[in-house]
């Protein structure tokens, strides 16, 4: 069921990656001020993006799946979670390599987009400790998704009160910067941000494939060994 479309999916991204890269190394301008080490804007955004819309799609599957009771819709949020929190540290770290090559410092801690992302990235760490806490699995599902819901809503909100914030030294990509972007600078972003969506589905399809195909093994196994004491007998 989740393998159907995978591999042109695959495919999508690994032409995606590639056309990314080379328009980042070969076609997109180096900037102005920063150089040649700006570019790492073309993997640290897009990441970020895709990582909140990531962990607002999790919460979005986790209302399908009070409304219908439906686990598949619980598994389905959590892979998402799951790749979004992996993301969400990909986002971190290049965050810090950029920060160090053009501020000087590792970390800002009075700059509210870096901060209010590590907020919504530990938040989400602690979606592990409490789904795994709970061994009867209706109540792991429901338990989840209620946390999925809750953080998911936080993620626009502060999304919109850090936009709202008078002092910040992070650039502004979907508005003030974004909005005189070059056009190879632009060109480049959108085929990255579109790489970097389409790996993520990929990546989350192919969790969802690989976890349906270890549950079936264990309902077989099962099967199996339930029948075994019975042609003993």
């Amino acid at each position: 069921m989740y393998s159907k479309g995978l591999k042109p999916l695959a495919a999508a991204s690994a032409v995606l990656l590639v056309t990314a890269f080379a328009l980042v190394f070969f076609y997109a301008p180096n900037d102005a001020d920063q150089g040649f080490v700006q570019k790492i804007f073309y993997v640290h955004v897009p990441m970020a993006i895709v990582a909140l819309c990531g962990f607002v799609a999790g919460g979005i599957m986790a209302i399908r799946h009070l409304r219908s009771g439906d686990p598949a819709w619980d598994m389905r949020s959590y892979v998402a979670i799951h790749m979004s929190i992996i993301l969400g540290l990909g986002v971190l770290i290049t965050g810090a390599i950029w920060a160090r090559a053009s501020w000087g410092h590792w970390w800002v801690w009075d700059e509210p987009v870096l901060v209010s992302f590590l907020v919504v990235f530990l938040l989400y760490c602690v979606y592990y400790p409490l789904r795994f806490s709970i061994d009867d699995p209706e109540r792991q599902a429901r338990y989840s998704s209620v946390f999925a819901i809750t953080a998911g809503a936080f993620v626009p909100l502060n999304f919109v009160a850090v936009r709202l914030a008078e002092a910040y030294t992070h650039p502004r990509v979907l508005s003030q910067t974004g909005g005189s972007l070059p056009g190879e600078m632009r060109l480049t972003f959108l085929v990255s941000l579109a790489a970097m969506a389409c790996l993520f589905v990929t990546l989350w399809k192919l969790e969802l494939t690989a976890k349906h195909a270890s549950a079936e093994l264990k309902r077989l196994r099962r099967r199996l060994a339930e029948r075994q004491p019975a042609a003993v007998a």
